[in-house]
């Protein structure tokens, strides 16, 4: 967005979280109400309710930095630490709607736009049943490990989106 945008606009959940990923990354915010400022300086409208289930959803944390003051922060996973189950459970309850199978293969679809984020998240859980995922815009192909099957990867991905 640029700082002087005309008319204010309401992002999607994931633009609006990647652009308060940007603003938490580039200068200290110490309170909803200041990132719910910066946004709108931005031209973006979010209510403080929003930001704050953003901020819960990025897994945003209060930290105190060196002169005392209280920040939020991101914290960001090494590329080889894995994903903590509850995030994958969440991440999957949040962004996943339907999931199917054939033979080793689950077919795990999402809205438009978020089948990469649960991709990511499967991918950095290492877990033991998945071989490798392939994610499209709103399709994630996800390659059972051999010993177990299709069907079996699909019933345990239900149970972490709710819906078994």
């Amino acid at each position: 967005m640029n700082a002087k945008a005309s008319t204010p606009v309401r992002l999607a959940k994931t633009q609006r979280q990647h652009l308060i990923s940007r603003v938490l990354g580039d200068q200290a915010v110490s309170s909803q109400e200041q990132l719910v400022s910066l946004l709108e300086s931005q031209g973006v409208v979010a209510t403080q309710a929003t930001v704050s289930r953003d901020l819960e959803d990025l897994g945003a944390v209060k930290v105190r930095m060196g002169g005392g003051d209280v920040v939020y922060a991101i914290p960001q996973l090494p590329r080889d630490q894995r994903v903590p189950e509850d995030l994958l459970r969440r991440t999957f309850a949040d962004h996943v709607v339907e999931v199917s199978h054939s033979a080793n293969i689950v077919v795990v679809r999402t809205p438009p736009g978020n089948a990469s984020v649960v991709a990511a998240a499967l991918d950095r859980s290492a877990h033991p049943d998945v071989v490798g995922t392939v994610a499209g815009d709103d399709t994630i192909f996800v390659v059972a490990s051999e010993g177990t099957t299709g069907k079996a990867v699909a019933e345990a991905f239900r149970g972490l989106a709710g819906l078994s």
